[in-house]
């Protein structure tokens, strides 16, 4: 089991504490706010010459967001990765995160949750890239991978990078 189920989702996203929750959510409106402002806007108009030139913004589809496990394992790491997926308008949003012994800090799904992340994936690692660049059976490939890692999670997104985006 690869994946968070809902129930799971749910039942750890309660455990977390009420100030901790009132942070992310408090933290959460600062991050969209700012990114909203940051936004690009599809434009078109005609020159002196009558020709039409436009701009035509369009967003990801999916992407991928890598977040540490262990000691680096931060709900900011969520909202700064997510947040600037959602204002840009992509539609679904990955999530994946060391954590196959179900050992995880609740306020990482409660993150992903209130960000809309369609699916939580429990693995980390340099093979994790690898899935979310191509797809497996279980992971679906994504257009962009963002987020920190270790010293092999950056050298693995750096080795997909023009297969797949990267944030680097």
């Amino acid at each position: 089991k690869i994946l968070f189920s809902k129930k799971e989702i749910n039942k750890i996203s309660n455990k977390i504490k009420n100030d901790t929750k009132k942070s992310i959510d408090l933290a959460y409106s600062r991050i969209k706010k700012f990114h909203s402002k940051q936004k690009y806007e599809s434009f078109s108009f005609k020159d002196k010459y009558k020709n039409q030139l436009t701009y035509k913004y369009v967003p990801l589809e999916k992407v991928g967001v890598y977040v540490p496990g262990g000691t680096a394992s931060y709900p900011s790491t969520v909202l700064m990765n997510c947040i600037p997926a959602i204002v840009a308008g992509v539609k679904k949003i990955y999530l994946t995160t060391p954590s196959l012994d179900s050992n995880i800090n609740p306020a990482i799904i409660y993150a992903a949750k209130k960000c809309g992340v369609k699916k939580i994936y429990k693995t980390g690692g340099a093979h994790t890239i690898a899935a979310l660049a191509y797809g497996t059976k279980k992971f679906e490939k994504v257009d962009k991978i963002v987020g920190p890692g270790n010293a092999f999670v950056a050298c693995a997104k750096k080795e997909v990078f023009g297969d797949v985006g990267i944030d680097m």
